[in-house]
């Protein structure tokens, strides 16, 4: 299984990692308090036709992401 480090926000249907960081931005905080944590399972459920929001499934709950939210988690993609 090849894994490479990814934006969240990059990532497609069906794509899975795991949390290794988030970055500094006016929602981590928020991110953190939702689950998103370095070592957390995250899945990207369904993405919005025209590409924002995203939906993603961590932790069993399904979270309603923008891409600008997303861009600040970076995973550990496994393909």
């Amino acid at each position: 299984m090849a894994e490479s480090i990814k934006i969240l926000s990059q990532l497609k249907e069906g794509d899975r990692g795991i949390i290794t960081e988030l970055e500094q931005g006016p929602f981590t905080v928020q991110l953190c308090e939702m689950g998103f944590l370095p070592g957390t399972e995250v899945e990207v459920y369904k993405i919005a036709p025209l590409g924002d929001p995203m939906v993603v499934t961590i932790l069993g709950t399904e979270v309603t992401l923008r891409k600008q939210e997303a861009a600040l988690v970076l995973i550990q993609h496994q393909t």
